[in-house]
């Protein structure tokens, strides 16, 4: 994939622009360093400071140490910085960190389009300063001249990127003045999404649709909540929502999850429209043995526990099911939790069911993990892909004869998904596709492919009119053992 670059050597403005802000680039240096608010007690500082210099820190580790961005954001255990931050602050630094992921090839074409040359890799933190100023300016409700001050500000805040403090406030005020040069013409889909990932797209659903995806992951994912008995007409009055899906319920104004009416006494938890499809492919489940593998966070463990199952929900990380048991004790529902990796767990007994949702590049989720187009690489889903076939071969012969399985996955790759069911239908023998029907996924029938699978794309409609798209991109199989 190939994108434009102003080019100093047939450009004479940005040649005469840069001459005049000219700066030895190649002497900037990685801070490598984690600052936090109390780093500047004492000094004065403009309101809105420490959330910008925590939020370049934050972005330099997701794209350049592939830290992932809910690890970094975790109140217990992420970022120090992040964590001393009030209120405010914090939510300030989730949108900025959310645009400057979204638009990252975006903001990076317009960033080559204002230097005479690269800023070197090991550039500190003026590349992710001119990042969050460049999101604050083109799409965020901020004034050009507090975006480029507070830029101005967090470059002389650092000794190593002090020197180049008037690159950042030049190239940043540039960007003020001829915006709409710099930007009309960016195929902004193709930009903001990995080549790998687009060519990956493309092969699978075709030119049109792969952009429309891409399309899709520049707006942030609706809020969709699953209600606990069922009552989705009533509760999306009650919080002035639509009935999306088969019965979720999606918000139309955000704010505090835990603030919402019904939170409290346990009536609905939040789960995307598509994450609770597969689970609804399991049938009846009322005083059955159900297996939820790979549990956390939790969603779909719950969505058994609400249909009368009996659950055994096993997951490998102790941490996540610590979380799945808490949002359980709120929804006062029960679930026998196990952790292990289920490699090496032996259930007691065979089940009557089992929901499989087995790790993956999680690349159907883009809407609402910004960052995961950035941390992946192509040899991430080679990997993946490896384990779950692993898993899926392994427990299928926990099934009763008769037992049904849902595979699943939030990847949007078919190596993750309908290859391997096409695999495993192929190899293993006393099994069988049940296909899906639109009926059982609310009359959703643009994701129910050829084969019987569920396949939702983040373009796609959610509701059975077809008047509202957004979800997130999810595959899942049905398989009866004989």
């Amino acid at each position: 994939m190939q994108t434009l670059r102003r080019d100093r050597e047939t450009d004479p403005g940005a040649h005469f622009f840069f001459n005049r802000l000219r700066v030895p680039l190649s002497n900037l240096t990685d801070p490598n360093k984690r600052v936090k608010p109390s780093d500047f007690a004492g000094k004065p500082q403009t309101p809105g400071f420490a959330a910008r210099k925590i939020a370049a820190d934050l972005l330099g580790n997701v794209v350049h140490k592939r830290r992932p961005l809910d690890n970094e954001l975790d109140l217990n255990s992420g970022h120090s910085g992040f964590r001393e931050l009030a209120f405010n602050d914090r939510a300030l630094v989730r949108a900025i960190l959310g645009v400057c992921l979204r638009h990252r090839g975006e903001i990076a074409e317009i960033i080559d389009r204002l230097l005479d040359r690269p800023i070197p890799e090991k550039s500190g933190r003026v590349l992710d300063i001119l990042h969050v100023g460049i999101a604050q300016m083109l799409f965020m409700e901020v004034p050009d001249r507090a975006a480029v001050s507070l830029a101005v500000e967090n470059a002389s805040a650092d000794r190593r990127a002090r020197p180049y403090k008037g690159l950042v406030n030049g190239v940043l005020r540039r960007l003020g003045r001829e915006r709409e040069a710099l930007t009309s013409d960016l195929d902004r889909a193709a930009l903001n999404t990995p080549e790998w990932l687009l060519e990956s797209w493309t092969q699978s659903y075709g030119a049109e649709t792969a952009k429309a995806i891409a399309t899709a992951h520049q707006s942030e994912a609706a809020l969709d909540l699953t209600i606990k008995d069922g009552s989705s007409e009533v509760w999306a009055e009650k919080l002035g929502g639509t009935v999306v899906g088969a019965g979720s319920v999606r918000l139309v104004k955000k704010g505090a999850v835990d603030k919402l009416e019904g939170f409290e006494e346990g009536a609905w938890w939040v789960q995307d429209a598509a994450a609770a499809l597969p689970a609804k492919l399991l049938g009846d489940l009322r005083g059955k043995r159900v297996a939820d593998l790979c549990a956390a966070p939790g969603g779909k463990t719950a969505q058994l526990a609400a249909a009368g199952a009996e659950v055994t929900a096993v997951d490998i990380s102790k941490g996540r099911l610590k979380r799945v048991s808490e949002n359980l004790s709120r929804l006062k529902l029960s679930s026998e939790i196990v952790t292990s990796d289920i490699r090496e767990w032996e259930p007691e007994a065979p089940f009557d069911a089992i929901l499989l949702d087995a790790p993956c590049s999680a690349t159907g989720t883009i809407r609402r993990h910004p960052d995961v187009p950035w941390l992946k690489q192509l040899y991430d889903v080679e990997t993946l892909s490896k384990i779950q076939g692993e898993l899926l071969r392994r427990v299928i012969g926990w099934l009763k004869p008769g037992g049904v399985l849902v595979y699943c996955t939030c990847s949007l790759e078919k190596a993750e998904g309908e290859d391997q069911i096409a695999s495993v239908l192929a190899e293993v023998d006393g099994i069988e596709l049940i296909p899906v029907t639109a009926d059982e996924i609310g009359g959703l029938a643009a994701s129910v492919t050829e084969e019987g699978y569920l396949r939702t794309l983040p373009c796609q409609p959610v509701t059975k009119a077809g008047d509202e798209t957004g979800l997130d991109g999810f595959f899942a199989a049905r398989i009866k053992r004989l």
